[in-house]
């Protein structure tokens, strides 16, 4: 086995969930995740940790789904004790076939999604991380050799994160203080307010209430958008491509939607729920070891130059106390590069030209 997969099980378990001895761990793991499932069970086991291991399979998830009648029974208890007791939750994702959902049924995945919102709370309750193993069908749909991609996976993955935590310390603080922020690029003026929000250092640590590895952006929770944003960067959303996406807000309420490709899957994501019409999340993308995008959010949302929109659920960990953000069965993020001619503002003032951070060598004033 590579060594690399050993330190990327190692950062997974020490760095990213804290698992301590004693913690109960949910290890989920996608069909071609087996090796890496295999060095996280052996860190586990040397940090004396409990573990359930239980399979992630999308062939298996689609061959359930378009058989049943969409009457699914709302957070079975059995499940839903499984998530309300456990302390982590490790998700291992690569699997076999990266359109294996494709044919499912829109209405079928959307009951689905309604029925198990409890089971999603409960998981999100806990010090979740989720990650992803190279897989050759991974590679494809990145349209890389394999053996590039693991090389670009390894890359993202097993960084210096205490280095790069300190870095995007720099833009957190500024969201923290700032009121409103606008983003202008190709097709985009939009202009969204964080007032009173706090943003997460997204530093693939639940230290950080970062629950992604790799990660890499910081975000926060924003409201009452107003304007145009377009989407340059492909998506694949519910196994099927979105390319060249465009929404429009006004008074805060997403009142129009297109894509060049696509266009039904996000149509499919916007009636969802009262929630998936308005934005959950701001993100701005920092990780420079994510040089190009993959169709895979958890890389792609993550790259430096990028600023990503998420469409339904807001997360806790940006809002004040006691305070609820939106609230949706998705989280489906969107994602445009902040290439020639943009900037991101805060509160009138350029913190980032042309993907260059004001505290970067070459930021143009």
């Amino acid at each position: 086995m590579d060594d690399r997969v050993h330190d990327h099980a190692a950062t997974l378990v020490d760095w990213s969930a804290r698992i301590e001895a004693g913690d109960d761990v949910v290890l989920r793991v996608a069909e071609g995740a087996h090796d890496l499932a295999v060095a996280v069970a052996e860190a586990l086991g040397r940090r004396g940790a409990n573990l359930v291991t239980v399979a992630d399979a999308d062939e298996v998830h689609r061959a359930y789904l378009r058989a049943h009648d969409g009457d699914f029974e709302t957070d079975p208890a059995y499940e839903l004790a499984l998530y309300d007791r456990a302390d982590s939750v490790l998700s291992l994702d690569g699997g076999r076939n990266t359109a294996a959902l494709a044919d499912v049924p829109a209405d079928r995945s959307q009951q689905y999604a309604r029925a198990r919102s409890g089971i999603r709370e409960a998981r999100l309750d806990t010090d979740w991380v989720s990650t992803v193993h190279p897989t050759r069908s991974l590679a494809q749909q990145a349209d890389m050799a394999y053996e590039a991609y693991r090389e670009f996976v390894y890359g993202a993955v097993l960084r210096d994160w205490e280095s790069l935590a300190a870095e995007m310390d720099r833009l957190k603080e500024v969201f923290d203080e700032g009121s409103e922020v606008r983003i202008v690029a190709a097709g985009t003026d939009l202009t969204l307010s964080i007032a009173g929000r706090t943003a997460v250092n997204s530093a693939a640590s639940v230290a950080y209430d970062s629950h992604n590895l790799p990660s890499g952006e910081v975000f926060t929770a924003p409201f009452d958008p107003d304007g145009v944003v377009s989407f340059d960067v492909p998506m694949t959303i519910r196994g099927r491509q979105v390319r060249d996406a465009r929404l429009t807000f006004e008074d805060g309420n997403l009142v129009d939607w297109a894509a060049a490709q696509g266009e039904d899957v996000l149509t499919e994501v916007v009636e969802t729920d009262a929630g998936s019409r308005r934005l959950g999340e701001l993100g701005v993308g920092m990780n420079r070891g994510i040089d190009r995008p993959t169709g895979r959010i958890l890389f792609d949302e993550k790259m430096a130059g990028t600023v990503h929109l998420a469409l339904g659920r807001a997360y806790d960990a940006c809002l004040p106390e006691g305070e609820s953000g939106n609230e949706s069965a998705v989280h489906v993020d969107l994602i445009t590069e902040m290439d020639e001619d943009s900037r991101l503002e805060v509160d009138g003032e350029v913190i980032q030209r042309n993907g260059v951070f004001r505290w970067e060598d070459g930021f143009e004033a």
